[in-house]
């Protein structure tokens, strides 16, 4: 099982900035893409951007132009640079792995712990 640990939430302030990581790790696998979801209080949880390993990225609308996630190759890491953060993207923040177990060949996914991203004055 692959492990996923997520982390950079905080509070901010409206306009501001963050950046979240998400690293995996564990057994043998081959990453095939990664992203980041979010839900709010009473609402589903929904993408807010995914990158392919295979280079291309889709992102919610609400988030398109303010939003970047990016990789690093060497370490199965992704990155969600969040800039002019609103109160409307306030939200627990969770990442997900999509793998290939390469002594399955099955394909799978793994989500991490959520973290906390308010966005308020």
């Amino acid at each position: 099982q692959v492990q996923v640990a997520g982390s950079g939430g905080g509070l901010v302030q409206p306009g501001g900035s963050l950046r979240l990581s998400c690293a995996a790790s564990g057994g043998a696998f081959s990453i095939t893409a990664m992203g980041w979801y979010r839900q709010a209080p009473g609402n589903q949880r929904d993408l807010v951007a995914r990158l392919t390993w295979g280079g291309s990225t889709n992102y919610a609308d609400s988030v398109k132009g303010r939003f970047t996630i990016s990789r690093d190759n060497a370490k199965n890491t992704v990155y969600l640079q969040m800039n002019s953060l609103k109160p409307e993207d306030t939200a627990v923040y969770s990442c997900k792995a999509d793998y290939l177990g390469l002594m399955t060949g099955r394909s799978s996914s793994s989500w991490g712990q959520g973290t906390q991203v308010t966005v308020s004055s």
